[in-house]
């Protein structure tokens, strides 16, 4: 299997793009190639998995691990083929998915294409318990080193702490916590409460 692509990208198509490694053009399918529009004729990783099958051999791509550790779980999922599960992983909503698998929340996993309420619920059978190990490890990104860095400059209260905390355990990434925290920083609340209003305000964006 080929673990990763370091390279040019050199053409986007709707459901593709090309990355030149070497001279060597792959084609890798994506949720949303234009996301890639940036690194246009510049340097890139991309994590790869390599769907076989009879009549073809597909690379698929995402930019972290923990994505295409979603994919790969999706694909073990009954009735869920390398389309619907590039679908969910593009949404780039991880910590939702995760949440709406343990706590078996059908209509959240309907939105997804492709998805009747008999795949959401063969989701929820086959993998509930089974993705906490997903939670994407921000640790190793520069993006949570520098959120680290302005939460020690900046005292929070103790409960809210908690609150952001919680939510990252639940696979939300930083730039979606940061759309709700001053919400959050505005009120004066308990952790349970800071979470439930959080949760809200990011069902409503």
């Amino acid at each position: 299997m080929i673990e990763c692509l370091t390279g040019k990208i050199i053409n986007i198509e709707p459901e593709t793009i090309v990355i030149d490694v070497q001279g060597v053009g792959y084609l890798v399918y994506c949720g949303n190639p234009y996301k890639f529009g940036e690194w246009m004729n510049n340097s890139i990783t991309i994590y790869t998995y390599q769907h076989v099958r009879e009549d073809a051999i597909r690379l698929y791509g995402f930019f972290h691990r923990e994505d295409r550790r979603l994919f790969e779980k999706l694909l073990q999922v009954s009735g869920i083929g390398p389309k619907g599960a590039l679908a969910i992983v593009a949404a780039e909503q991880p910590g939702r998915v995760i949440q709406a698998i343990e706590n078996e929340d059908e209509s959240f996993l309907v939105k997804f294409p492709g998805v009747g309420k008999k795949t959401a619920r063969q989701i929820i059978l086959d993998l509930k318990g089974k993705v906490a190990e997903l939670v994407p490890a921000l640790t190793e990104s520069s993006e949570l080193v520098s959120d680290v860095i302005s939460r020690q400059m900046t005292s929070l209260p103790k409960e809210l702490e908690e609150a952001l905390e919680a939510l990252r355990a639940l696979g939300y990434v930083e730039r979606e916590i940061k759309k709700v925290q001053p919400i959050l920083e505005s009120q004066e609340l308990t952790t349970d409460e800071y979470i439930k209003l959080a949760l809200k305000e990011m069902l409503q964006s």
